[in-house]
């Protein structure tokens, strides 16, 4: 059934009359998305099912609009929303009112002049976890790089060891967030009150999760030392309003928050950031050689950070090619018009950072790893929202400098010890949109020791 084309309408794909699209976006979401945006540009429409109509956005100025200037006539997607059993009333779930407040307490813990407090366990965390590896060899670096990124939010959060944080946290995490993505791709996920297998180890995952956090909130009250980690500060951060800290749950969910985002977003970056230097050697060198020069003969250190404009450059473009978080949905929270269409009350926004940050119009040879784009503030030539990948506006992600400096100290760890190339065997990498991007089937690399 060919969507209505007229002027409340823009042009989208021939449809089943009850599912829509639904199956070829379930069955490669990316290549979807992509297709659309070729062939219908700036705003195209789909339904996923007989009642959802989604419309996505393909054009930075629009995407400003949603995001910014109109961002009061919308609310967070389905599926994030769905989220909430895990993350409660975070930052990335909570709404309006309640997220302003919410987002004012924490912005404190996250300016760049307090993260930089954190340069140094980044470093710490990742020279102690490489420190055993061998001199030659292929690592399933996907996992390795989770583990050094639960290691470092594990550290600047709670303080805590990588080994306590895996066994404590980590597990737990990883069995919600698996449940979590199944519940997210179902059309009709079934309500957690019912007693099956998979909803009693999802709601068991979620408990052990708040039995640790509630545990380190207890813990952290009764001791008089300040710690200097996030959750010290979240537990001192007070409204500006009415002078209170947050209650309990609510500091759970905004801890629960930060790790999930904290966690695998990062993760992914520097995996798909070690894939794309595997493939390319000759910028491989160049950061290497820009590491060197400025760290010579001792260890990368957190003032390193601000002169490593190379290693800058490499994740910039990484983000740019594969973006953790690759699409951003809003759900209309009344009607309104977005390019002269009218958005009813319901109807789904998506805006892909993978399509967007992949247009030609914007990007000269889009699809090739080229980190000297970000040369000579490219950023700036380009329109504000051509190039997204934290986000923006009102909700743009609160950690994006943390992350930022996180995968860029990381990397110039590794960098600086290791070579990364392809494995003996062929391996197929294909993204996965699960709740992040990630490689389907992980990412193993041949770990060479530099002389």
């Amino acid at each position: 059934m060919n969507n209505r084309r007229n002027s409340n309408y823009p042009p989208g794909p021939k449809e089943k009359w009850l599912t829509g699209s639904l199956r070829a976006f379930q069955s490669s979401p990316l290549k979807f998305l992509t297709s659309l945006s070729e062939k219908y540009g700036t705003v195209s429409k789909f339904r996923l099912g007989p009642f959802q109509d989604v419309y996505l956005v393909n054009d930075p100025d629009l995407i400003k609009e949603i995001l910014v200037s109109k961002q009061q006539s919308f609310i967070k997607s389905r599926d994030i929303q769905s989220l909430k059993s895990i993350v409660g009333n975070g930052l990335l779930t909570s709404e309006k009112g309640f997220h302003l407040k919410q987002r004012r307490m924490i912005q404190p813990a996250f300016k760049k002049t307090h993260i930089t407090t954190y340069a140094q366990d980044m470093i710490d965390t990742t020279n102690k976890y490489i420190s055993r590896w061998s001199s030659r060899a292929e690592r399933l670096v996907s996992d390795d790089m989770m583990d050094i990124a639960l290691g470092i939010i594990s550290k600047t959060m709670f303080s805590m060891e990588f080994e306590e944080g895996a066994s404590v946290i980590g597990e737990p995490m990883e069995e919600t967030m698996r449940t979590a993505v199944r519940r997210m791709r179902s059309i009709l996920p079934l309500p957690l009150w019912i007693p099956v297998k998979q909803n009693r180890k999802y709601k068991q995952a979620i408990k052990e999760l708040d039995n640790v956090l509630f545990r380190l909130i207890k813990e952290r009250k009764e001791t008089e030392v300040e710690h200097e980690d996030l959750l010290g500060v979240l537990m001192r951060a007070k409204d500006e309003t009415d002078g209170l800290s947050m209650e309990d749950n609510q500091l759970r969910d905004e801890l629960m928050t930060i790790f999930l985002a904290g966690h695998e977003t990062t993760a992914n970056a520097l995996t798909w950031t070690l894939y794309l230097l595997s493939q390319h050697r000759k910028i491989q060198d160049k950061l290497f050689k820009e590491i060197a020069s400025i760290t010579r003969d001792g260890p990368v250190k957190p003032e390193h950070f601000g002169r490593l404009t190379y290693a800058q450059h490499v994740i910039s473009e990484s983000l740019r090619l594969y973006p953790p978080a690759y699409v951003i949905g809003r759900q209309a929270a009344e009607d309104t018009e977005i390019n002269g269409y009218r958005i009813k009350k319901g109807d789904m926004i998506l805006m892909s950072q993978y399509v967007m940050q992949r247009n030609r119009k914007y990007y000269e040879d889009p699809h090739t790893f080229i980190p000297e784009r970000f040369e000579n503030d490219f950023i700036k030539t380009i329109p504000e929202y051509a190039y997204f990948p934290f986000g923006g506006g009102p909700r743009v992600c609160i950690g994006n400098h943390f992350a930022f400096m996180e995968a860029v100290l990381v990397l110039a760890c590794l960098s600086k010890q290791f070579k990364f190339t392809s494995p003996h065997e062929p391996q197929k990498i294909k993204p996965q949109p699960l709740i992040t991007l990630r490689p389907k089937y992980g990412l193993t690399l041949l770990t060479t020791k530099r002389r």
